[in-house]
């Protein structure tokens, strides 16, 4: 699965899978309850795969982020977003060295640890990048 097809949705915990378009938005089911719901244009929705942190240099996709996680705790769960801010804050700092501190927020990492943890326990675990590994547009 796609983090193209992975949304995170205002005002609605978990992430969703998105099912198919409607005539006023589209379907979605919840990765935490499996449930289905009618996410009109109305909604701030996120598509994962278009998310990315700040660093000291420059952006990274989520998807750089997961595989680092990933690669740290083994393909197993990471820490619990409940955890302290100090926590998530070293935690972060190990997966992520250069993140920009003064535009990411605890915030931020929480929901980024959160959404790992819900992808890694649904067996989402691929998180390469679909259009291979193409910056010959970003190097001109």
């Amino acid at each position: 699965m796609s983090l193209d097809k992975i949304l995170a949705i205002s005002g609605k915990p978990g992430l969703f899978e998105l099912k198919s378009q409607t005539r006023s938005g589209f379907l979605a089911e919840s990765l935490l309850d499996e449930k289905k719901i009618s996410v009109s244009i109305r909604h701030n929705v996120s598509v994962l795969s278009e998310i990315a942190i700040y660093t000291l240099t420059e952006e990274v996709p989520l998807r750089e982020i997961f595989r680092k996680i990933q690669e740290k705790e083994s393909g197993g769960q990471a820490i619990s977003h409940k955890e302290s801010k100090d926590k998530l804050e070293a935690y972060f700092s190990e997966v992520l060295p250069d993140y920009d501190e003064d535009r990411v927020y605890a915030s931020d990492m929480k929901k980024v640890i959160q959404w790992y943890n819900i992808l890694q326990s649904k067996g989402m675990t691929d998180f390469s990048d679909p259009e291979g590994s193409d910056n010959s547009s970003e190097e001109e």
